[in-house]
C-alpha cells in the first residue's frame, strides 16, 4: 500500500508540474530522476506536424529556468536550435556548399588557410561555443608564433579573419549561431609594403641584360605594359591587333592543383591597352620566331590544348610561371638588385607612366585596377613627388615672368 501511495503521489506531482510550468511547454520527471521540459519550435514544412525539443536538468527549478529562457527566445524571434557540430565540420560544409561563387584561386587559398591554420586551432571547438576571446586568442597566437613556428604576418592574419568571418556569417544567416563572434576581434595593423620600382639606371641595365635572352620579349612586354605575369603567359594571338596597335586582356593562365588552365582576371574586368610601338614590334618579332619554331618542329608542334599562345616553348606548349620567374631572379641578382620581384616590373611601368604625365584614370585602366582610388593609394608617393615637381616648374615660370 505504501508503494502504491508513493507512485500516486509522484504522478500527482508530475501532473502538477505540467500545469505549473512557466514559459509554456510541458515538464515531467523521468524514471532516472532527472527532469525534462518539452517545447514546440514550429512545424515540419513537409508533414505539418509540430517540431518538439527538450531541455533537461537535475531539478524542476533548473528545467523551468531553461524552459523559460527558450520560450522567451522563441517569442522574441531570437531562438537558435542547438547544433552539435564542431567548427571544423561546419567549415567543411561551408566550403562544399557555400563557396561555389568563388574563383578557383580564391577557393584554393581558403582551403589552404583552413587546413593549415584554422582547423588545427579551432576545428575541435563546438560551433555554438566558439566565442570572440577564443578567436582572438587564435589570431594572437599565430601572429606571435611559438618556439617552433614563425609568427604569421598581419596580412595573413587579416586573410585568416576573412575566412573565419565569412564562414560564421553564413552560419548566422541560416540560424546555426546567434551572432558572428569574429566581429569584435581586433586585428594587427597591416603595414603597407613599400613599392620598389626599378630606377632609371636599373631599368637601362635590365634592358641590356635581357637582350638575346629566351624570355626577353616577356620581360620587355611586362616592363612597358604593366601586365601581370599570368596575364602575359595567357595571351593568345587573337588578343593582339597589330593594325590597331592594341592588346586585349581578358583572362589569365594559372596553375591550380598542378594543372594549368585559363581563369578570369583578378577583378573580372577585361581591358584593352594601347602599348608603345616598341612593344608591338617586339610582339611581331615573337610571332616570326614562333613561326620558325613551328616549321622546325613539324608534327611535333603541339599547341597547348589547341590554344595559339603568344609565348610558348619551341613545340607550342605553355611556359611555366616558375621557370620564367627563376630566370628573372637570376638576371636581377647578376645586376646586384636581388630584392627585385617580378611584380616590380609592373610597378615600374606604373611609376614611369605617372611620371611621363599619364593621368591616374588612364594608368588605372591600363593596369586593370578596380578603381582609380586604389591606383592612387598604391602610387600616392609618386603623385606627391609629381606635385612638388609641378610646383617647382610653376616657381620657375613665375620668376621668368617677373624677369621679363
Amino acid at each position: 500500500m505504501g508503494s502504491d501511495h508513493m507512485d500516486r503521489k509522484e504522478n500527482k506531482d508530475n501532473r502538477k508540474a505540467k500545469r505549473g510550468a512557466q514559459g509554456g511547454g510541458s515538464m515531467r520527471k523521468r524514471a532516472d530522476g532527472t527532469w525534462e521540459a518539452r517545447y514546440t519550435v514550429g512545424r515540419d514544412p513537409g508533414t505539418g506536424k509540430q517540431i518538439q525539443k527538450s531541455v533537461y536538468g537535475k531539478t524542476q527549478t533548473e528545467v523551468r529556468k531553461k524552459l523559460r529562457q527558450v520560450t522567451t527566445e522563441i517569442d522574441n524571434g531570437i531562438y537558435i536550435e542547438s547544433v552539435k557540430m564542431m567548427f571544423g565540420q561546419w567549415l567543411d560544409i561551408w566550403l562544399k556548399e557555400y563557396t561555389g561563387n568563388l574563383k578557383p584561386l580564391t577557393l584554393k587559398s581558403y582551403v589552404t588557410q583552413i587546413e593549415k591554420h584554422i582547423k588545427p586551432s579551432l576545428g575541435a571547438v563546438k560551433l555554438q561555443a566558439l566565442n570572440t576571446p577564443t578567436i582572438q586568442a587564435f589570431y594572437n597566437k599565430v601572429h606571435r608564433g611559438t618556439n617552433d613556428t614563425v609568427g604569421l604576418s598581419a596580412k595573413t592574419i587579416k586573410n585568416l579573419h576573412g575566412v573565419v568571418h565569412k564562414a560564421l556569417s553564413q552560419a548566422m544567416e541560416i540560424g546555426y549561431v546567434k551572432f558572428n563572434a569574429s566581429d569584435a576581434c581586433k586585428l594587427p595593423r597591416v603595414e603597407k609594403k613599400e613599392i620598389k620600382p626599378l630606377e632609371n639606371d636599373e631599368m637601362s641595365a635590365f634592358l641590356q641584360a635581357i637582350q638575346g635572352h629566351p624570355y626577353e620579349t616577356i620581360y620587355l612586354v611586362d616592363l612597358f605594359t604593366g601586365l601581370r605575369q599570368s596575364e602575359i603567359l595567357g595571351l593568345t594571338w587573337d588578343c593582339i591587333d597589330f593594325d590597331k596597335r592594341t592588346i586585349y586582356v581578358y583572362r589569365q593562365l594559372q596553375k591550380i592543383q598542378g594543372v594549368y588552365q585559363f581563369l578570369p582576371l583578378k577583378n573580372n574586368k577585361a581591358r584593352t591597352i594601347s602599348p608603345a610601338s616598341t612593344v608591338m614590334q617586339a610582339l611581331k618579332a615573337q610571332r616570326l620566331r614562333q613561326s620558325e619554331w613551328r616549321l622546325k618542329a613539324g608534327a611535333a608542334w603541339q599547341p597547348w590544348e589547341g590554344n595559339q599562345l603568344v609565348f610558348t616553348n619551341e613545340i607550342g606548349g605553355h611556359l611555366a610561371h616558375f621557370t620564367v620567374y627563376k630566370h628573372y631572379k637570376k638576371i636581377v641578382r647578376d645586376l646586384n638588385i636581388p630584392d627585385a620581384r617580378f611584380h616590380d616590373l609592373r610597378h615600374t611601368y606604373a611609376v614611369a607612366s605617372l611620371q611621363a604625365g599619364d593621368d591616374v584614370k588612364t594608368v588605372q585602366e591600363n593596369l586593370g585596377h578596380h578603381t582609380a582610388a586604389f591606383t592612387l593609394d598604391q602610387y600616392g608617393h609618386v603623385t606627391e613627388r609629381m606635385k612638388k615637381e609641378s610646383a617647382d616648374r610653376m616657381e620657375k615660370f613665375i620668376r621668368e615672368i617677373r624677369t621679363e
